[in-house]
């Protein structure tokens, strides 16, 4: 079944035995014949694999000759490897080969080990023909097409069959039923993974009585494999109730043509696979002569397909939920029983364990349910809970053999990376810059041309699997996950050969040359490291975690790690973060295939061995968080292969190795520490600015660290180029982390930091800048021709007086400003020399400013008139796309630029709510669109205040804007007494925080009707701490959740608490005055739990039974009292 990873192995055979540097080898040893022979035979063989696998469900012969050929492959592969490791290795730390080799091998002496190289070459030679002989045996063809064994769909279901999709259906129907505003057709994609019940979900709305209304004709087509148009136009033709008058294609269209005209029609394309889109294009032109409002509606398990027909209304399926899949299931495997479940609890929660597995997808709980409708026992029930991947790859027309068909349409390069992807345990969220340098590190990688980057074509692949639904994002698109059955799937198509090792390694044989080691248990590869030491033939050994609060995957001492390393020579990539070694033994030179190495997170490490310098094929270095890593290998110059070199956050590394200029196929370096003391002649030699000079290949993030040690300030920063590399898309650059260091008043050290910072200008292309710890005065100029730059951020700059005009950075997404001791302005010019409003940060998203305590405003106008005075505010320029507001220990700001569509956030701190009036003031100046209400603030819907002094309520003519608000804090007013008699605008509000405000009370806010508090019917949290003067509970019907908190002075629950009538969850902490439950307890018959800590008083009148406020809490159902 792996044929996939054998597919990959064998190709990454061929290319390397066909490229320049293997043949000039070859020919040193006088092996060309042989090594052509072994190209072509492997070629030979390639191209039969897709028979074979196919052939050997049903043939112990073609099977057996699968495994014999894996062994020679996989041995072959090895082979060649070692035979161009000691060329490389002969060839010396230029890494260029031939001169060297042939010094070398014109040494009497070593001739020896020339024919024996030799001898081995041919008798590999002589292996593989005789397996490509044996493929005759087999009649096997080269690359048979996919042949689907998936029966035709039909447009009829049961209703009553169909379960947990009436949200879905309204979903679609909706989308059905809107009308076009363009093309009289537009198309509904409905994406899922295989056994989702995408075609039920079709059926299901196909069906549905306002469908049948709306539509004048309605048509089912089951496409599945073959995508061609001629084929399809007939289909829809028969499915109209009329037969295809000829078969010409003119006829055909003319046919179809006439049938729809003018009609309003609905077009179902069941099962489709195209991902041509000129043959999307040539069947939609033909179906345009519909009336206005026809829809087409496919199902496909590739969003690919989907963005090819309509990339703007796809609707991606999810499973069903935990309730909708167990009573689905209960209809299948209780079906004698009706459908009602069991009297047999056990057997219940085995059911359920099951359906959890099942991960939502109805065809796997209704095949696994098929399985046991008929059994009873509590004993085969487990056992299907314990086999499942067994139990469901067995049954005919189920879950595997439908997800199955999408990897059997898997091209044979992506087939090998899916495959590979069964080494991470389910449910871990895989980071694709890393799956990416282990496929290239397995060779999986294909380059159409040489000059494709092997990260460019792997990231096309990664993205073909994630539109063909093998992948799923997770964290925002940082990480992504395997739906559970897929990842089944991947571990059925790998077999033996990836392996995720138990603790008894029972699941370990010697077929298996990948494995990784979930370290989900204290000092999990100690503990598995007694078996690899067997694992010979193993290609891959990786620990799948990230280490955090302080667990750790144990313990490997030296000697432990040189035997791992002796056993396992043929490991191409080692991953071991978290494990603590103090020491990497120098026998890691002996693994010469070695192309990935993953030491992250070893806080054991302070140096590494010289050895890895000899690791000639290592692409990928990784230390990242080795927080006592001194140094690297000081010949990590001779590593000329080395394609990612990651160091991120090793504070303790104190230089960079000489040298680095020469690796110059470097893409990735994390950070670049310029040396301490660098005209000191003591120490290790170390790289200078200048090193990167030729690394021009760098893309991803660099970060500059300890600028102010740098001696030569004019000459050495444009001697790094960073205007050349244009590649790189985030830099950060580093003074200095403790700003104590920079001297306060000399003028040399001012004029060393602007020059210095002068010649770092970057390359255009630059995404995202930090400037870190700077000491001049102004920042570069070159900072405004930045107009790719998204993310800004300037941090510590105590001297700064001064930035350039930022609004020339039309791509700018995100602005940070911490930490400026002496900054006044953002913008040092006049408000009138701004760019027109529309232009104005156009791109502009978020802003962060923080602990600028002389900010004063965003410009520093010369104007007559006084910009916090203008009078036409709407005339100022504003930000337009402004969603996230963060602003904190800047008591002077009274003045920015209006922010009136502000949406996700507004965070102030410890700052004069005087710089809102500006954007307050648009009230009735902003104009009505669809993109914008015509209220500030009116689409914010987060709102946090703390330590706000200079107000005792909320302005009324901000807060009754706020009608979109879901959540408000505020912590710390002394002065605030209320919100605002306007609080019932927040009809919004969902959770409300009221934190150290003394005076505050709710009544305040009540005008004289009292019913402000009414219109607040979101509202389903609230929580006070240390609010001493509330006395009054308003009408809040629809909190859910209430805290009382850390309120010292409080002796009684305010009155009115029988207001909150739908109160499940009350919570009292720390309120040790408070001495009793008012008497309105009993009626709050929607509580469902009670929490009460630190109230001794309160605490014993609550005592269970006895206590004097029992019987006002009796009813609750869950009921938590005493110390915390």
């Amino acid at each position: 079944m792996a044929e996939g990873l054998l597919y990959g192995v064998a190709q990454k055979i061929i290319e390397e035995l066909g490229s320049w540097a293997f043949k000039e080898v070859a020919s040193l040893w006088d092996v060309e014949a042989d090594v052509e022979n072994i190209k072509n035979t492997v070629s030979t063989i390639q191209a039969v694999l897709r028979d074979a696998a196919k052939q050997q469900s049903h043939s112990d012969q073609v099977k057996d000759w699968l495994e014999k050929l894996k062994e020679v492959v996989y041995e072959a592969d090895d082979l060649l490897g070692e035979f161009f490791a000691e060329a490389l290795r002969q060839g010396g730390t230029s890494g260029i080969i031939p001169k060297k080799v042939r010094n070398f091998f014109s040494t009497p002496s070593r001739l020896a080990l020339r024919r024996e190289m030799s001898g081995k070459i041919n008798a590999m030679k002589q292996k593989l023909n005789a397996i490509a002989e044996d493929r005759k045996l087999f009649h096997l063809t080269v690359e048979a097409p996919v042949i689907m064994d998936r029966e035709e769909t039909h447009s009829f279901v049961l209703d009553e069959k169909v379960i947990g999709r009436e949200d879905d259906k309204k979903a679609i129907i909706k989308r059905l039923l809107e009308p076009n505003n363009e093309e009289n057709v537009s198309t509904v994609p409905i994406v899922g993974i295989g056994g989702l019940g995408k075609t039920t979900l079709a059926q299901f709305v196909y069906n549905d009585k306002n469908i049948k209304e709306h539509f004048e004709l309605k048509m089912w087509i089951c496409i599945s494999d073959v995508f061609d148009v001629k084929m399809i136009i007939q289909k829809i033709i028969s499915a109209t109730g009329m037969e295809p008058v000829d078969h010409s294609m003119d006829k055909l269209q003319d046919q179809l043509r006439k049938i729809i005209n003018q009609k309003k029609y609905l077009l179902v394309l069941d099962d489709v696979w195209n991902e041509d889109h000129h043959k999307w294009e040539r069947l939609k032109d033909l179906l345009v002569g519909g009336a206005k409002g026809s829809k087409i509606v496919i199902t496909t398990r590739a969003r690919l397909v989907a963005e090819i027909t309509c990339p703007d209304s796809i609707y991606t399926l999810k499973g069903l939920n935990a309730e909708q899949s167990w009573f689905l299931f209960k209809q299948i495997a209780f079906r004698k029983g009706q459908g009602q479940g069991t009297n047999n609890p056990r057997l219940e929660e085995i059911g359920r364990e099951i359906v959890h597995k099942c991960q939502g997808v109805p065809l796997a709980i209704k095949s696994i349910g098929n399985v046991l409708c008929l059994e009873k026992t509590e004993q085969k029930w487990s056992y299907v809970n314990n086999n499942i991947l067994e139990i469901a790859t067995h049954q005919k027309n189920d879950i595997f053999p439908i997800l199955k068909l999408s990897y059997d349409h898997l091209p044979s390069h992506l087939k090998s990376c899916f495959a590979f992807c069964s080494l991470f345990p389910k449910d871990y969220e895989i980071d694709k810059v890393t799956l990416i340098q282990l496929w290239i590190a397995q060779g999986f990688i294909r380059p159409s041309n040489k000059n494709q980057e092997l990260e460019d074509v792997a990231d096309e692949y990664f993205k073909d699997l994630l539109w063909r639904s093998f992948f799923e994002e997770a964290m925002g698109g940082l990480k992504y996950k395997m739906h559970d059955l897929i990842h089944d799937l991947a571990r059925l198509v790998a077999g033996a050969e990836c392996t995720i090792i138990t603790l008894d390694g029972n699941n370990f044989d010697e077929k298996t040359r990948h494995v990784s080691i979930p370290s989900y248990i204290d000092s999990s590869f100690i503990d598995t490291s007694s078996f690899l030491v067997r694992a010979e033939k193993l290609r891959t050994c990786l620990l799948t975690f990230v280490p955090s609060y302080g667990h750790r995957a144990g313990e490997i001492d030296k000697s432990m790690m040189n035997e791992l390393i002796l056993s396992c020579r043929r490991l191409r990539a080692l991953g071991l973060p978290g494990v603590h070694i103090e020491r990497v033994p120098d026998s890691i030179e002996k693994l010469i295939h070695l192309t990935f190495l993953d030491f992250s997170e070893n806080r054991g490490i302070e140096t590494l061995p010289n050895a890895i310098s000899r690791l000639w094929k290592l692409q990928t270095l990784k230390v990242n968080y080795c927080v006592n890593l001194k140094e690297l290998p000081g010949d990590i110059r001779f590593l000329v292969g080395l394609r990612h070199l990651e160091n991120f956050f090793c504070d303790r590394l104190s230089h960079m190795p000489v040298g680095l200029g020469q690796m110059t196929c470097l893409q990735t370096l994390s950070t670049f520490v310029v040396k301490h003391n660098q005209a000191s002649t003591s120490g290790p030699i170390s790289s200078g600015l200048a090193e990167l000079n030729s690394l021009n290949s760098l893309r991803g993030e660099l970060r500059i660290s300890n600028l102010r040690c740098l001696e030569d300030v004019y000459s050495e920063p444009s001697a790094a180029n960073f205007r050349a590399k244009q590649y790189l898309e985030r830099l950060t650059l580093r003074w200095h982390t403790d700003s104590r260091l920079i001297h306060s008043d000399d003028d040399n050290d001012i004029d060393g930091d602007e020059k210095l910072l002068e010649g770092l200008e970057p390359h255009q292309n630059l995404k995202s800048l930090t400037v870190e710890g700077y000491g001049g005065v102004r920042i570069s100029s070159w900072l405004p021709l930045l107009t790719n730059l998204v993310w800004l951020c300037i941090y510590d700059c105590k001297r700064c007086q001064q930035l350039p005009r930022l609004s020339q950075l039309h791509s700018l997404e995100s602005l940070s400003v911490s930490c400026m001791e002496v900054l006044e302005y953002i913008s040092d010019g006049d408000i009138n020399e701004e760019v027109p409003t529309l232009s104005f940060f156009p791109s502009l998203k978020s802003i962060h400013i923080v602990r600028c305590p002389n900010l004063k405003g965003w410009w520093r106008s010369t104007s007559t008139t006084d910009h916090q005075q203008h009078p036409h505010h709407q005339s100022l320029p504003s930000f337009r796309r402004l969603s996230k507001l963060y602003i904190a220990d800047c008591p002077n700001l009274t003045s920015l630029p209006p922010f009136p569509y502000l949406e996700e956030s507004l965070e102030l701190r410890r700052v004069s709510l005087k710089f809102l009036q500006p954007t307050i003031a648009m009230t009735s100046s902003l104009p009505s669109s669809s993109s914008f209400l015509s209220s500030p603030f009116s689409k914010l819907k987060s709102m946090t205040l703390v330590s706000i002094e200079d107000t005792e309520a909320l302005p009324d003519d901000w807060l009754s804007n706020l009608s979109s608000l879901k959540q408000l804090s505020i912590r710390g007013g002394p002065k605030l007494k209320s919100l605002s008699l306007a609080v019932h605008h927040l009809t919004s509000l969902e959770r409300l925080s009221i934190v150290d405000c003394e005076l505050f009370d709710s009544i305040s806010d009540m005008g004289d009707d009292g019913t402000e508090w009414q219109h607040l019917k979101c509202l389903s949290s609230l929580h006070y701490e240390r609010v001493p003067n509330l006395t009054f509970f308003p009408e809040f019907t629809s909190v859910v959740h209430l805290q009382i908190v850390h309120s010292h002075n409080l002796t009684s629950i305010p009155n009115g608490i029988s207001n909150l009538t739908s109160l499940e969850d009350l919570w009292i902490y720390d309120c040790p005055n408070l001495k009793s439950l008012p008497d309105e307890m009993v009626s709050l018959k929607s509580l469902q739990k009670l929490t009460i800590y630190g109230c001794p008083d309160l605490e014993k009148r609550c005592e269970r039974g006895n206590g004097e406020d029992w019987f006002k809490i009796a009813h609750v159902p869950v009921i938590e009292i005493g110390n915390w």
